[in-house]
């Protein structure tokens, strides 16, 4: 099949699967695994370009709303009759759902199933080895700065923590994405800040961006080594690639 990926997390539960072969156009953004970089890009994923889309003939478009703004690509798919699978997962077992879900619209189930098992098994292995933690540090999590959002209770990250041995600091908040105050971090004192802003690059972030903040001096128990600057790509996006961030935060913690 010939097979559109237009948003990073589907490009990566497509390699996943097993299936990058037959892939045959992807999103900008999309930038793993390495053998991609050939294929031809397609815009960024808020603002696909639909003519080249509907130029190389896919079999199957794989879109998401994982970003707010993703809405107008399916609306787009829609008008212009491209077969398409729209994809939102908000938690593990919805990324252990959609590897079963993806390959059966690429006619491949098989794969899917055995890419399902793979997933809940190193999930499931990974909560045995960190998640039983006697002390579980609260964590942090900025997912950008100006205004700050950090996620919330119904959030992939929140499992992230619990499975890693720690707790998210904004876990009794009913919500995937919380906006919230400076002030109201320096008031919850937490054990970690872990830093991963969406589409930033973790070469750009500073510990010092944080340091600078009013009334950092009361997060008494915070130092460099307790402020942590992640990859977006492992933390942020709802891929299966989601545990290797989680057991690289588990070594970190503890």
């Amino acid at each position: 099949m010939r097979v559109i990926s237009i948003c990073p997390s589907n490009t990566e539960l497509i390699d996943y699967l097993g299936l990058s072969n037959q892939l045959v156009g992807i999103d900008d953004y999309s930038d793993w695994p390495k053998s991609i970089t050939n294929l031809p890009r397609l815009g960024a994923d808020l603002s696909i370009n639909m003519e080249m889309v509907e130029q190389l003939k896919p079999d199957l478009v794989l879109a998401s709303l994982s970003v707010p703004g993703m809405e107008k690509n399916v609306v787009a798919l829609k008008e212009r009759g491209i077969p398409h699978l729209v994809l939102n997962p908000q938690s593990l077992k919805d990324i252990e759902t959609d590897l079963i879900r993806t390959a059966e619209a690429l006619q491949n189930k098989e794969s899917g199933l055995e890419a399902a098992s793979k997933f809940r098994a190193r999930l499931e292995s990974l909560r045995e080895k960190w998640g039983n933690k006697e002390f579980k540090p609260s964590i942090y999590w900025e997912w950008w700065p100006k205004p700050i959002f950090t996620p919330g209770k119904l959030n992939w990250l929140t499992e992230i923590s619990e499975a890693a041995g720690a707790q998210n600091l904004f876990a009794d908040v009913e919500l995937a994405s919380v906006q919230t105050e400076w002030q109201d971090i320096v008031n919850r004192k937490p054990d970690f800040i872990c830093l991963a802003w969406v589409g930033v690059r973790r070469e750009k972030i500073q510990k010092s961006m944080v340091k600078k903040r009013p009334d950092f001096e009361l997060l008494t128990e915070l130092n460099d080594e307790k402020i942590l600057i992640l990859e977006e790509e492992l933390f942020c996006r709802p891929s299966p690639r989601l545990l290797d961030g989680l057991e690289k935060l588990a070594r970190l913690i503890h």
